[in-house]
């Protein structure tokens, strides 16, 4: 190993167990903060969240904490594993050393990646069966038979293999024929194919897992209508999913994009909430469109993802990106799946402690979306769906404030409702 590879090789150990030990402070935070204040509900929650809700909220975050814990110490030994200890290079000449090492196609690369994602697949599986069929069954939020979920199984498998290996394949053609520039052109491909699974989604690939129906209530649909039609938004349908099948937890979500806009109500949502509830859900989502949020996000994920495919052009070409990370490129065959698949490992121990930038907008758009929907419907009725989801989702009301900056896409229920509650110094004529 030169200089560069064994700095590499330093630098992506020492990212490795910096990032590894925050996510371990940060969780032990959130773990001890929430287990302390559990025997008392907030004053500003005593009147509407009772002691028993408090303390479920409690125990289903501690318990997911826990779990998230084993999650991180298990990923990074199989992080570690696949690169300086060897796994992806073993992987790598166990592939070029059989039938399938023809040198002039994209076999031997497409193998590569398909065999590491089955393994990554099966060595994710056991955390998979125990959050959904332990602790979510524990806290009384699982609905799914295991025949359902494997079913979802089988059908994701089968949606990868016949959109996502074209895809790649056609990635992996041009980073070996597209010249210099072939990164320019694969994020072209690569935001092209977004942008189409954006249009597809609500009527193709989401349909193959729940059922969709349109809204029958013709109250809460004329309702929903005229707020909609009030706040300058056209969707090309209102439908319910039959959310409960899975999971007691609940939501409301518009999909789609352009013209092939609709909004979705989970079955469990509707069970939850009241009309004018239902109707500040919705204008919080609408709140969303109306500050132009979404297309920010998609901005923003076009500007990363620009910039990761020059970082991936770069690095695909020199020799000590392999070395550093325990793999020997290949001398006689193309190495672009190696590239792509190390980069996709790499990455997030770079972009981690840039999460809490990332979370901040979030959480700033949510309280643009909350503001609107206040404007637009009874403020109330969105503190009382608030809590309702908030009670129903087992959501803690007390999480650890470093935790919140560093993770929460959302903000917490005080900081929420506290914006939507007139200070008395306001209400003072």
């Amino acid at each position: 190993m030169n200089d560069y590879s064994t700095a590499f090789t330093l630098l992506f150990a020492a990212l490795l167990v910096l990032g590894l030990l925050t996510k371990f402070y940060l969780a032990s935070r959130q773990i001890r903060h929430v287990a302390r204040h559990r025997d008392q509900v907030p004053a500003a929650f005593a009147a509407t969240i009772t002691l028993a809700s408090h303390q479920k909220a409690a125990g289903y975050t501690i318990a997911k904490a826990r779990l998230g814990l084993l999650e991180m110490a298990f990923s990074a030994a199989v992080l570690l594993g696949w690169t300086l200890l060897g796994g992806i290079d073993l992987l790598n000449r166990a592939i070029m050393n059989s039938a399938l090492a023809d040198y002039g196609s994209l076999w031997p690369q497409l193998a590569l990646l398909a065999a590491f994602g089955l393994i990554n697949g099966l060595l994710d599986l056991p955390f998979t069966l125990y959050s959904t069929f332990r602790l979510e069954e524990r806290f009384g939020f699982n609905k799914m038979t295991f025949k359902l979920w494997l079913a979802d199984l089988v059908k994701s498998t089968l949606l990868g293999v016949v959109v996502g290996l074209p895809i790649v394949a056609l990635i992996l053609w041009l980073m070996g024929s597209a010249g210099s520039l072939w990164w320019l052109w694969t994020w072209v491909v690569w935001m092209g194919f977004n942008l189409l699974a954006l249009v597809l989604f609500p009527t193709v690939i989401a349909p193959l897992f729940n059922k969709f129906k349109p809204l029958d209530d013709e109250d809460l649909k004329e309702r929903v209508t005229a707020l909609m039609q009030r706040c300058g938004f056209a969707a090309k349908g209102l439908f319910v999913m039959d959310g409960s099948k899975r999971s007691a937890h609940a939501n409301a979500y518009f999909t789609g994009f352009g013209a092939s806009k609709r909004v979705v109500f989970y079955d469990t949502l509707l069970k939850q909430l009241n009309p004018g509830e239902v109707d500040a859900v919705l204008a919080h989502e609408l709140g969303h469109f109306k500050h132009k949020h979404i297309i920010k996000r998609i901005v923003g994920m076009f500007a990363m993802s620009l910039a990761g495919f020059a970082l991936l052009g770069w690095l695909s070409s020199q020799v000590w990106f392999y070395t550093g990370l325990g793999v020997q490129p290949n001398l006689a065959g193309a190495n672009d799946a190696l590239a792509l698949l190390l980069f996709l490992m790499v990455v997030p121990l770079f972009t981690f402690f840039i999460s809490p930038v990332m979370a901040q907008f979030s959480r700033r758009h949510e309280f643009e979306a909350d503001a609107y929907a206040v404007s637009q419907t009874d403020g109330r009725d969105l503190q009382s769906a608030l809590l309702k989801l908030y009670k129903d989702n087992a959501s803690t009301l007390t999480p650890d404030p470093v935790f919140v900056k560093f993770y929460y896409s959302h903000p917490p229920a005080s900081e929420r409702l506290g914006r939507m509650t007139p200070s008395p110094e306001s209400a003072t004529p």
